[in-house]
């Protein structure tokens, strides 16, 4: 019998996942709260060659927890291109600072809920010119 491996970035994304930041770890907490309402965020998930923080797939939402580093250059270059091709594929990217996680978590919590409503979730009201279930 053959043993499969997995892809390289399904071994680094595990990995990323063992050695999160203290803002990722806030994060994670508290978009897996979240998860309760209709979301479901995953942590360190490849897409494409990239793996990303965090991704609710059926919204078509990545959300990245960006240390200093990505104030750099070469960094913010790099960046730019990640997320035009993520875009590309029809995610939707935004992006931290983990200083804000940090200081304002419930903010940074505020400022998903409100740009990126949840038009598909179950728990909503149903819509007024839609006629009742039979």
């Amino acid at each position: 019998m053959i043993a499969l491996q997995p892809r390289p970035e399904i071994n680094r994304a595990r990995s990323l996942r063992q050695t999160k930041t203290l803002a990722e770890i806030k994060l994670w907490r508290a978009l897996r709260g979240l998860n309760r309402d209709g979301w479901n965020f995953r942590q360190q998930s490849p897409i494409g060659k990239y793996i990303v923080d965090f991704v609710d797939h059926s919204h078509a939402l990545v959300i990245e927890a960006d240390g200093s580093q990505h104030m750099e250059p070469a960094a913010i270059v790099y960046d730019k291109s990640r997320t035009a091709w993520l875009e590309s594929q029809g995610y939707r990217v935004l992006r931290l600072s983990n200083h804000d996680i940090l200081q304002n978590l419930e903010g940074c919590i505020d400022i998903i809920l409100r740009l990126y409503p949840r038009a598909s979730c179950n728990n909503e009201e149903p819509d007024a010119s839609s006629p009742a279930p039979l």
